[in-house]
């Protein structure tokens, strides 16, 4: 089971079982799986269950897995009553929604789904560059994902959206940052956290860095390109780096912080690459 770094600390929920787009090609968290709703009834017995174990003081909640977003609304809603009605101490319940599923319920259904409690959504956007976005079948386009964000946020729903650092190789590095960096412009959301790419054996994009068509990034190349999404960046927006894959921590608040990020980047470039973590090829088996 997967879940956000952020959610380390919530209760996890299965809503639903894999991925209904499950077609990325640098993703293989959901191949071994078939896309599946649980039954709703399913879902709060696993709600009372985690009342007898951990108690009524469950502050934050996950539901899994990929995309239970694309539940229907009033099973979204029915989970995050049962859920507050059980933990009265709740603060949040979250779940996975890519941009794609995003925008299928209306702006007034999502109203519906935050008043219920689920007032927090994590949405990979992996890349604001149009021709990467199509490579990895991510299934939008920039224009696509800036619709989809403002749809969400304009029902006061929570928006924490995730890049992926060196997704698009040596060769298409400053494309990514600067289109990472307009379409979250346009569409700046609450938080954007960062991980870097790190292949997946048996997906595309390992095969495609595998045949010398993709070049991994060193830290020094990450921290560029991480160094011109910041520059880019207007926010409002808070910006995170908390992922292991990463080679530095760059946090702060856009555009606030964006100096302080900066200079930091920028002390960094002059480490050696020997200070860094090692070379993303020796991450590749760690299933990070």
């Amino acid at each position: 089971m997967y879940r956000p770094p952020s959610e380390a600390g919530s209760l996890i929920i299965q809503a639903t079982i894999g991925c209904p787009h499950n077609r990325c090609a640098f993703c293989s968290m959901y191949t071994d799986k078939k896309f599946k709703k649980r039954p709703l009834e399913e879902v709060i017995e696993d709600l009372d269950t985690a009342l007898e174990t951990y108690g009524p003081e469950v502050r934050t909640i996950f539901l899994a897995d990929g995309n239970t977003a694309a539940l229907p609304t009033a099973s979204l809603v029915s989970i995050g009553e049962g859920a507050r009605e059980r933990f009265p101490d709740l603060e949040r319940i979250t779940v996975y929604g890519s941009a794609k599923f995003l925008v299928a319920k209306s702006q007034e259904e999502w109203q519906l789904i935050g008043s219920a409690g689920i007032t927090r959504i994590h949405s990979g956007l992996e890349s604001g560059d149009a021709v990467t976005l199509e490579q990895i079948h991510k299934g939008v386009d920039p224009e696509a994902a800036v619709r989809a964000f403002n749809h969400v946020m304009d029902a006061d729903i929570e928006l924490s959206v995730y890049l992926m650092v060196g997704v698009a190789g040596l060769e298409r590095w400053r494309e990514h940052a600067e289109g990472s960096a307009a379409v979250l412009n346009r569409a700046s959301p609450d938080f954007i956290r960062l991980r870097t790419f790190v292949p997946r054996p048996g997906t595309e994009w390992c095969d495609r860095w595998q045949r010398g068509d993709l070049t991994l990034l060193d830290a020094h190349q990450a921290l560029e390109e991480t160094r011109l999404l910041v520059e880019f960046l207007d926010g409002p927006t808070m910006l995170l780096s908390d992922h292991v894959t990463n080679f530095l921590d760059v946090n702060g608040r856009i555009p606030d912080d964006k100096q302080m990020m900066l200079a930091t980047i920028d002390e960094a470039l002059e480490w050696t690459l020997e200070s860094f973590r090692p070379p993303t090829e020796r991450l590749i088996h760690l299933g990070l």
